[in-house]
């Protein structure tokens, strides 16, 4: 028993350890990439990419302006990875929930001050759970893949997005959606104030604490509720979980609606951002929705570990931009990414690997043991 809780204690140490060394192994692919493709400027862009975040206030703010979303759509991911189903479906869920959330802050000008704002996060929450309950009822009721459904429902929500744009609030001049009014936008709260370079400040905003706040209530919800056990339980084994009384069928759409209602958050907390982006009615699907992926891999599915990681990869992307100034493009900084998810997901494997042949081990031990005893007499 005591050698079973220190593996359990010591899970969490060994996650933080293989995502460390996959974010230094990504690193170093990258200064090699850099120093192959220009050996003169690969150290000068290598030192924008580390320090690229912290070169003034604003570049810190943009940081956690870029990071808002990713938290979001990676605890998204994640949360649905907790319950056993791979939530493919995320882009759908955020340009659904961002299209909600704008058409209330171009429409709905009857909602008096701050309640402009909490109303359009709300209308994008239940639009990103809608579009999360779809695959969730075809998983539950008719076994539908998971993955081929929510594929599926990112191209509907996609073109579904486009046309109601185009009919209901839209600028043909710049073929994107109108501006949402003054009180739709979300607050500042100062830090524009704090985080600026001379006149210009950045484009964060209270988004990132309402971002950090869903971590925090995605992690008290996974692990410290009977609920959050039941999730786990059906994730790890349906049929045990089947077996002890957990309607397995009734997880799977809540869970999905959950993951829809956060990824759905996060298209709202984008563009809800005053940052003058706008939904554009083009056949592309929301990359936002798709780099929740690699946040929530890397966040081990931790709903505190992805607010981390979502800060990091936020990070980097504002190091590519600023990497541009040495004559290197920016897609070095997803190379970096995509090895770091790599060799991030070869240490989880390695680790499971490690853990279940140890398992074996102290089971064989205890039984060695327990022979040496009979054997002498129970001494």
């Amino acid at each position: 028993m005591k050698t079973l809780k220190r593996i359990l204690n010591s899970e969490g140490v060994e996650s933080f350890a293989s995502s460390v060394m996959a974010i230094l192994i990504g690193l170093l692919v990258g200064l090699a990439v850099l120093l192959i493709s220009n050996p003169q400027q690969a150290f000068e862009g290598f030192k924008a990419i580390l320090l690229g975040g912290f070169t003034d206030m604003k570049n810190l703010g943009q940081v956690l302006y870029f990071a808002t979303p990713l938290i979001l759509t990676g605890l998204s991911v994640g949360f649905s990875n907790k319950v056993g189903q791979f939530n493919i479906g995320a882009p759908g869920q955020f340009i659904l929930g961002a299209y909600a959330a704008v058409y209330v802050g171009v429409k709905w000008t009857f909602l008096p001050g701050a309640t402009h704002w909490m109303v359009a996060l709300i209308m994008a929450m239940l639009a990103g759970a809608l579009w999360g309950l779809i695959p969730g009822i075809l998983r539950a009721l008719c076994n539908v893949n998971i993955v081929i459904s929510c594929i599926m429902m990112n191209y509907v929500g996609m073109y579904l997005v486009n046309v109601l744009v185009s009919h209901t609030i839209f600028d043909s001049l710049k073929n994107q959606s109108l501006p949402v009014k003054a009180t739709a936008v979300l607050p500042k709260m100062g830090l524009d104030n704090i985080f600026r370079a001379g006149s210009s400040p950045s484009s964060v905003n209270a988004g990132i604490f309402i971002a950090a706040l869903a971590g925090i209530i995605i992690y008290i919800l996974i692990e410290k509720t009977k609920f959050g056990f039941e999730l786990k339980a059906c994730g790890l084994n349906p049929d045990a979980a089947k077996y002890a009384g957990i309607n397995s069928n009734r997880t799977i759409v809540i869970s999905m609606m959950i993951a829809g209602a956060l990824s759905g958050l996060g298209g709202a907390l984008l563009y809800l951002a005053g940052s003058g982006k706008s939904i554009e009615v083009v056949d592309v699907l929301a990359a936002e929705g798709f780099n929740g992926i690699p946040v929530a891999l890397l966040g081990q599915n931790n709903a505190i570990g992805i607010v981390f990681a979502g800060i990091f990869v936020a990070y980097l992307t504002v190091g590519g931009f600023n990497m541009q100034l040495f004559n290197f493009v920016p897609q070095i900084t997803d190379i970096i990414i995509s090895v770091i998810i790599y060799f991030g997901a070869f240490f989880l494997l390695f680790k499971e690997f490690i853990r279940s042949h140890g398992s074996m081990y102290y089971a064989k031990s205890n039984e060695e043991v327990k022979a040496e005893k009979e054997s002498s007499g129970g001494d």
